[in-house]
């Protein structure tokens, strides 16, 4: 098993920040495989989004998220299906109704179980983070472009985005707040993660991903948390937006020539660090290369 190189995955409750009114997020503390979670309030129940890693930190957002609601009713909702973000969501099974839109749940039954192997061989604290996870099959899915959860005098809205960092990608509105939840369809100050790892998923869009935070930006709400990374602005979706179209135009310029894959990465990540030399991940660059490379002109 390979070495890891950062520190454990751990999820601490211990220095939340509030956003809003009865709206709070558990810090990632920019550690690896750490989301954003989020824990809103109504008068009658609490919405937590996205879970943590495993087991251990799932128990420990559960147990905060108990005390916080203080005998509300408790939901619990996820961004996508990735690991860090869905994989304790069997802890809260009897004590929150999970929630999530159609293709979401599809993507978990057909590639949790490869995610899950692929996750426990990046290294030890990942492997002993993810031991004894079994994949939980949520309680209400949707259909349709969007549900509200009314949590009692805040009515939040889920809402599929359509296909980009995955197919199943969800977003979640607080609207009395204007504060907006990404999953990662947005990090700060970190290069878009590209699930790109042919030929096991190839489900990742890069045009689709623009298209999704054109819509995304238009909003502009108030509040911005990213799946990873500093909560921010509005500011922040147009970033995104941004650096992926300049993504797919430096990849779509080389593509048609004469240069190989390798080459055509190494020249699109040279152009997109100088844009941003303070990001970091620059492991995704290529793999968004990759991914765009596959896609058509539209």
């Amino acid at each position: 098993m390979p070495e890891y190189p950062y520190p454990d995955p751990d999820v601490q409750t211990s220095e939340v920040r509030e956003l809003a009114r009865d709206l709070v997020v558990i810090p990632d503390r920019r550690v690896q495989l750490v989301p954003n979670i989020g824990v809103i309030g109504g008068s009658e129940a609490v919405l937590v989004v996205d879970t943590g890693i495993g087991r251990a930190n799932a128990a420990k957002v559960l147990e905060f998220a108990a005390e916080y609601a203080k005998g509300r009713k408790l939901y619990l909702t996820t961004t996508h299906f990735h690991p860090e973000h869905a994989f304790g969501a069997e802890v809260f099974a009897g004590e929150a109704t999970y929630v999530v839109n159609r293709v979401q749940a599809d993507d978990l039954a057909a590639k949790g179980q490869g995610y899950l192997a692929m996750f426990r061989g990046l290294g030890e604290p990942v492997a002993r983070a993810l031991e004894g996870v079994e994949l939980a099959t949520p309680d209400v899915v949707y259909d349709g472009d969007h549900h509200d959860l009314d949590l009692g005098g805040r009515v939040v809205r889920l809402r599929p985005t359509g296909r980009a960092h995955t197919k199943g990608d969800q977003v979640i509105t607080v609207p009395d707040a204007d504060v907006l939840f990404t999953g990662d369809l947005v990090e700060h100050s970190q290069f878009s993660f590209f699930p790109w790892f042919p030929p096991h998923d190839t489900d990742a869009s890069g045009t689709g991903w623009i298209s999704v935070m054109d819509r995304l930006s238009a909003d502009r709400p108030k509040t911005v948390v990213p799946g990873h990374g500093d909560v921010a602005g509005p500011e922040l979706l147009a970033e995104v937006r941004d650096y992926l179209t300049v993504l797919r135009d430096e990849t779509w310029r080389r593509r048609d020539s004469a240069l190989d894959d390798e080459t055509i990465a190494a020249e699109v990540a040279e152009v997109v660090t100088k844009l941003h030399p303070d990001w970091v991940g620059h492991e995704w660059i290529g793999r968004g290369v990759a991914c765009l490379c596959s896609e058509h002109h539209t």
